[in-house]
């Protein structure tokens, strides 16, 4: 009798096991992200996430092209960490600087070389975006010991006695937008894009796949409502609730974090506005995939991840590979980070934001496309 009770419980055991495993058969969606999200962490983490990025963009403003100073941005480049990209001038450098299309700027003296052979040891400047200490860190150390070996191949002979301690010129590193190198300037105004990232999206695909699971989507369908209408109507509250979250994290970095407002609270309102607007869309998106809130979460953190490592919050951008960067250039958080980065600690105008703003526009309008037209085929 124990025996036929073991067996007939086993019995029932195999066949609930059985039917599990069609059903996960049958869910394709889930199914692909068992496979899919340890595959991408394994790719991400592998090969795109780099903490010592090197060959950062750097401008060079000699106004001494001899053949010391030529030595020098050769010893530059020999570190590894810079990558030449321009020679603007000094006021051009600046503005490369704050609009973030150079990470440094070495800047040298016209009267450098004069200077260093009567012995004066004369400086040269480095300009630096602190905004993200963790990208720029490594770069700055290693200029520690550029005077000691710079100029290791020019200064012998009778020159000699200029190598001798201390050294033949100096290095000052300006750290610009964040001088005392504090990590909560650069984390927590990009934790306002990265909340807003993982909870609207969720919250407006759940919203969807609830009405489906409930059986009142049928009853949304028989509405004179048109698709672009739905989308809408989906979407403003959740944009109220953006904005409670945003006010929350902006008055915790203010008041607890100290982190500056150096640009316009109301830019920065429009950039939010926009970002706000195009993270909801993807959400709607995901609600016309999925057919249960299990697979809208699914969805939401497959979307989430890439955003998280590949945006430059967490790991610096251009320390990711060229492959990465064209990755991570698709996501709207990658724009609205640097946004909002440039308004809170730079003072950046609309002018120095647009191209930015843009990509998150384009992003926006083609992923609301996708939706509407996903949601019609529903409609169908």
């Amino acid at each position: 009798m124990r025996d036929a009770f073991r067996s007939s419980s086993l019995a029932r055991v195999w066949a609930v096991l059985t039917k599990e495993f069609v059903q996960l058969k049958r869910d394709r969606l889930t199914f692909g992200m068992i496979i899919g999200v340890p595959l991408m962490q394994l790719v991400l983490f592998g090969y795109a996430i780099n903490t010592d990025p090197k060959h950062l963009p750097l401008a060079v403003v000699a106004a001494d092209n001899g053949p010391l100073v030529r030595s020098i941005v050769r010893a530059v480049e020999n570190t590894n960490y810079f990558r030449v990209v321009a020679q603007p001038t000094e006021s051009a450098a600046e503005a490369m600087l704050a609009h973030g299309e150079v990470q440094f700027a070495l800047v040298i003296p016209s009267d450098f070389s004069k200077r260093l052979l009567r012995g004066e040891q004369p400086a040269v400047a480095v300009y630096a975006d602190a905004t993200d200490p963790s990208a720029s860190g490594s770069a700055l150390a290693a200029l520690g010991n550029l005077p000691q070996f710079a100029l290791t191949h020019d200064l012998r002979g009778p020159l000699a006695p200029l190598a001798l301690p201390p050294s033949a010129f100096e290095v000052r590193v300006h750290r610009r937008y964040n001088p005392e190198g504090l990590t909560s300037y650069n984390v927590v105004p990009g934790l306002m894009g990265v909340i807003l990232t993982m909870t609207l999206v969720m919250m407006t695909s759940m919203a969807m796949t609830r009405e489906r699971e409930r059986g009142t989507l049928e009853n949304l369908l028989a509405t004179p409502v048109r698709p672009l209408e739905v989308m809408v109507g989906k979407i403003v509250p959740y944009l109220l609730i953006g904005w409670v979250q945003v006010v929350i994290v902006y008055a915790a970095a203010r008041l607890l974090f100290a982190v500056p407002m150096v640009g316009s609270a109301v830019l920065l309102g429009v950039a939010m506005l926009l970002f706000m607007t195009a993270t909801l869309t993807v959400g709607f998106l995901f609600s016309t995939v999925a057919r249960s809130q299990m697979q809208s979460m699914q969805m939401t953190m497959f979307y989430f991840l890439p955003n998280m490592l590949l945006s430059g919050f967490m790991f610096p951008f251009r320390g990711m590979p060229q492959w990465a960067q064209v990755l991570g250039e698709v996501l709207p958080l990658t724009h609205f980070l640097r946004i909002v980065r440039a308004i809170m600690l730079k003072g950046a105008s609309w002018g120095d934001i647009a191209s930015e703003a843009a990509a998150i526009w384009l992003f926006m309008i083609a992923t609301g496309a996708i939706a509407v037209a996903r949601y019609r085929q529903t409609l169908d």
